[in-house]
């Protein structure tokens, strides 16, 4: 045979103008496989973003661990023309009063601005699309007061500020209370019907924010809020030192027409869809319910805890 016919491995196609030709035994077809997705940059060895990938984890491995932040350790913005004025009329400690560019003026604004600076908090024209940014929902009026983050008191310094005082302490304690209105709707009435202090838990609760600032109208700078490690703790030390506890729950077993609300007095606020904890429960002296005249089986926790100060508020001036 002519040409390389004779070569090892020399095959003859039919239909071809070729002679015999040279296979490639099995090796293009294997190289012709796919090798699957391609891996990405961080992950092939001698890539240079697999080497930054390296060095990166191992500076984090020797660096020391660093604590979660709370989202509530930094300042807070009060949003909306009258929490503003409430707040700056009740001397809460602000830094700074952001009013937008082309704000209408009125009172409010007036009387905002006259505040701040006669009370040297820094007054900062700035533009309305600034402002939205940092309102995140665009509520603001115009205005908004920047305050620091709250400052809790002790459950123990509540009672330190009624020794000597003839008039019997009345506290409201917050169980599974989580939504910050509701917190500064109970600071409101509370400051509103003479109580002397709201007390929340540490964990899994409502913290005062800008939320329970707007809400509460400027009445959380008057009024001291006390966090407690260990609110069924917390309420035993009441108890020992001579206060009732007196928890609301629709079923109570005792209504709010035979309760006496003239001597010391905890009010236990549970919240409207769980109500008080077991143990939080089983602390309390009394079970109050609220008798209602409509078909309604509970209200709101703020509302609730607004009527009984009220009617305590009543008694005490009777």
């Amino acid at each position: 045979m002519a040409g390389n016919s004779q070569r090892r491995g020399a095959i003859r196609k039919s239909g071809t103008k070729k002679g015999a030709t040279v296979g490639s035994g099995g090796k293009r077809r294997r190289g012709l496989e796919g090798k699957g997705a391609t891996p990405p940059a961080h992950k092939r060895v001698h890539h240079p973003a697999a080497k930054r990938a390296a060095a990166a984890k191992k500076a984090a491995s020797r660096a020391p661990a660093r604590p979660a932040s709370r989202k509530d350790d930094g300042p807070e913005l009060v949003l909306g023309r009258n929490p503003v004025v409430e707040c700056l009329r009740a001397g809460v400690p602000a830094s700074a009063l952001y009013v937008a560019v082309g704000t209408e003026n009125d009172e409010r604004l007036t009387e905002a601005v006259k505040l701040a600076a006669d009370t040297g908090i820094s007054i900062l024209e700035v533009p309305r699309t600034d402002l939205d940014r940092m309102s995140t929902n665009g509520l603001h009026q115009g205005m908004a007061l920047q305050v620091p983050p709250y400052r809790y008191a002790h459950p123990g310094d509540l009672l330190e500020s009624l020794r000597g005082s003839a008039e019997p302490a009345l506290i409201v304690a917050l169980d599974n209370i989580s939504d910050p209105r509701n917190l500064g709707a109970v600071i409101r009435s509370v400051a509103a019907f003479g109580g002397h202090g709201v007390v929340i838990p540490q964990r899994r609760s409502a913290s005062v924010t800008a939320v329970a600032w707007r809400t509460s109208a400027g009445a959380a700078a008057r009024l001291p809020v006390a966090r407690a490690t260990n609110l069924t703790r917390t309420l035993r030390d009441y108890a020992d030192a001579g206060l009732q506890i007196v928890g609301l729950d629709a079923g109570g077993d005792t209504t709010l027409d035979e309760f006496d609300g003239t001597t010391p007095t905890v009010v236990v606020v549970g919240s409207e869809g769980k109500g008080l904890s077991r143990l939080v429960r089983e602390t309390c002296d009394t079970i109050l319910g609220i008798p209602m005249a409509g078909p309604v089986e509970s209200l709101n926790a703020s509302v609730a805890a607004g009527v009984v100060l009220a009617d305590v508020a009543r008694q005490r001036r009777a």
